[in-house]
């Protein structure tokens, strides 16, 4: 089943949430944010997916186009100052509001960590952990001031264990989990809940060279109690319930979507 097909079945089981009308706001158009795009346009959302690999935009845009969904495609560098408060203006000028921000964006560089460099360290930091403060921020303004909002942002079972040479990714995550916790307390009397989720061993472009590497993936599956890895398909239905009126008093967690990863 191809992720169009996916996205497509997946209208009659998410009608229930009452996305349909929504304007949700993804950062990432590849792997699991492109993922979660499709699920939301069947779910009949509006979307927006900003990234700046303009042939993953188009990729996903001609997926988004397929399914008949109003959607936005944005060119830019999250990691440039002020990017995210220019793309959250000009989406809800766009659609005319925002109700969902999903941030999906993530790097990783796998040595130890006597090998890195501080500028190394600065680029990861930034790329995952900055522009979710950038982003957030300014969705988090415009929820706040319209009471009511619904802020994801992908973080990682690498931000509660401690995986060999992933210090500056595994920092990031466990800073996105703090980070996103702080804003849920600070405004959850306002309407807007604030989560996020933590993906296992997931097949997607970030973990295809590593797992290409003889013997990894068998490695990797025996540490997970499910015996296999995740797909991107299977973050859709946690970021459609959290994005969802359903949710709205689960505030300031970290959901594991992990195949039991952490239990071990």
């Amino acid at each position: 089943m191809t992720d169009l097909d996916t996205a497509a079945a997946a209208v009659t089981d998410a009608s229930w949430l009452g996305l349909s009308g929504s304007r949700v706001l993804i950062a990432g158009a590849g792997g699991i944010g492109g993922a979660c795009a499709l699920a939301y346009a069947a779910a009949g959302a509006s979307v927006a997916v900003v990234d700046r690999d303009r042939a993953a935009l188009d990729a996903l845009g001609a997926e988004l186009a397929s399914l008949g969904a109003p959607h936005l495609l944005v060119d830019a560098d999250l990691t440039v100052h002020g990017a995210g408060a220019r793309i959250v203006s000009d989406v809800i000028a766009e659609f005319g509001g925002l109700e969902v921000v999903l941030h999906a964006v993530g790097i990783n560089d796998r040595r130890p960590i006597l090998d890195f460099t501080e500028d190394e360290w600065d680029h990861i930091l930034q790329v995952n952990l900055s522009t979710v403060f950038g982003l957030v921020q300014a969705a988090g303004r415009h929820m706040v001031a319209q009471g009511f909002g619904r802020v994801l942002a992908l973080s990682s079972v690498s931000g509660l264990l401690a995986h060999h040479s992933h210090g500056p990714y595994a920092a990031s995550k466990g800073g996105i989990n703090q980070l996103l916790r702080v804003m849920a307390r600070e405004w959850a009397a306002h309407g807007v809940t604030v989560n996020a989720l933590a993906p296992g061993y997931i097949e997607t472009p970030l973990t295809a060279g590593e797992l290409a590497k003889p013997g990894k993936r068998e490695d990797l599956e025996s540490l997970v109690p499910a015996g296999r890895l995740g797909t991107p398909d299977e973050l859709t239905g946690p970021a459609l319930f959290l994005s969802s009126r359903h949710a709205g008093f689960i505030t300031g967690h970290v959901m594991y979507i992990d195949g039991g990863r952490t239990l071990v």
